[in-house]
C-alpha cells in the first residue's frame, strides 16, 4: 500500500500544466457514538491537527469539506484518497473518497464495520491520516488531516494448515556410545580357546601320524584348496566384507568345490575299491 501511494503522487507530479492550486475549505470532523448522540466536533485546518481523534468500538468518524480552487471555486479532481499510516508498523491503509462535480465530499468511518482497507491497530500506537488529492488541471494537493486512535484488531483467523507451514522444535538426537574392546588379556584367551582344538589336532596327528596315500594327489589338492578359499572367506567376512559380498563370493566359489569334491570323492572311490 505505501508503493501505491508513492506512485499516485509521482503520476500527479509528472502534469505540467496547472490551471490553478487547490484547497479545502470547510473541513469538519464529527465524532458520534451508536445512538447518535454528538461526542466531539471541530473544524480541521490545512496547517495544524487537532489533537488526536479517539474511536470506541461502535463510534462513527464523519469527515466532510469542500475541494475548491483559490478564488472558491468548487472542483472536482480527478482521484481522492484518505491514507491511515500506522509509524510504528510502517503498515498504511488507502481508502478511496467520493467527491461530487461541485467539489463537496463526505467520508464516514463506522468502527462497527470497519472497511477492509484499514491497517492492522493497536490501541497504543495512532494512524496518520493524511488526505492526498490529485488532478490533471491542478498542482496535487497532501495534507495531514490528524491522528487517529482505533480499538485494537482483532488477530486474523489461523488456517487449518498453518501449522504445517511453523518451523519445527529441533530434534536432539541421543547416540549410544561406541562399544569398548575388552581387554587384551581377555581376547588373548578367548583367541587361544578357539585356537586350542587345532593345536589338540596337530599333536594327535603327530603322535598317530596316520598314512594316508595320495594325500597331495592332483586330483584330491584342488578340493582341499577351494575348502581352504572358504575358510580365508569367512575369515575375510570377519575382517572386512559385508554379508552381500561373502554370499556373492560363496556362490562363485562353490562351483569350483562341487567341481573338485566330486573328483576327489571319484579318486578316493577307486582307492577304496582298489584296496579290496
Amino acid at each position: 500500500m505505501h508503493f501505491l501511494s508513492t506512485c499516485l503522487l509521482s503520476l500527479l507530479a509528472i502534469s505540467n500544466v496547472y490551471a490553478a492550486s487547490l484547497t479545502l475549505q470547510s473541513p469538519r470532523f464529527t465524532i458520534s457514538s451508536p445512538d447518535a448522540t454528538q461526542l466531539r466536533s471541530e473544524p480541521l485546518s490545512t496547517t495544524k491537527k487537532p489533537s488526536p481523534l479517539v474511536l470506541g468500538a461502535k463510534d462513527v468518524l464523519k469527515l466532510t469539506f469542500q475541494v475548491v480552487e483559490e478564488e472558491g471555486k468548487g472542483v472536482q479532481p480527478h482521484q481522492t484518497f484518505l491514507r491511515f499510516y500506522d509509524e510504528v508498523s510502517g503498515e498504511e491503509g488507502i481508502q478511496p473518497v467520493r467527491v461530487t462535480t461541485g467539489g463537496k465530499a463526505k467520508f464516514e468511518l463506522n468502527m462497527a464495520k470497519p472497511p477492509a482497507s484499514l491497517p492492522p491497530t493497536t490501541s497504543t500506537d495512532p494512524l496518520k491520516v493524511t488526505l492526498i488529492i490529485g488532478s490533471f488541471t491542478h498542482d496535487p494537493f497532501k495534507v495531514d488531516l490528524f491522528d487517529l486512535f482505533l480499538p485494537a484488531s482483532q488477530p486474523a483467523p489461523q488456517h487449518p494448515d498453518e501449522p504445517s507451514f511453523h518451523s519445527l522444535p529441533e530434534i536432539h538426537h541421543t547416540f549410544r556410545a561406541d562399544p569398548k574392546l575388552p581387554p587384551k588379556f581377555i581376547s588373548a584367551a578367548f583367541a587361544g580357546l578357539v585356537l586350542a582344538p587345532w593345536v589338540v589336532l596337530l599333536g594327535l596327528w603327530g603322535a598317530i601320524r596316520p598314512t594316508v596315500p595320495h594325500l597331495f594327489s592332483p586330483n584330491i589338492l584342488p578340493f582341499l584348496a577351494t575348502l581352504s578359499a572358504f575358510e580365508g572367506l569367512l575369515f575375510w567376512y570377519w575382517v572386512d566384507l559385508k554379508l552381500g559380498q561373502v554370499l556373492l563370493y560363496g556362490g562363485i566359489l562353490t562351483v569350483p568345490t562341487l567341481v573338485a569334491g566330486k573328483q576327489a570323492l571319484s579318486t578316493m572311490g577307486k582307492w577304496r575299491t582298489g584296496r579290496k
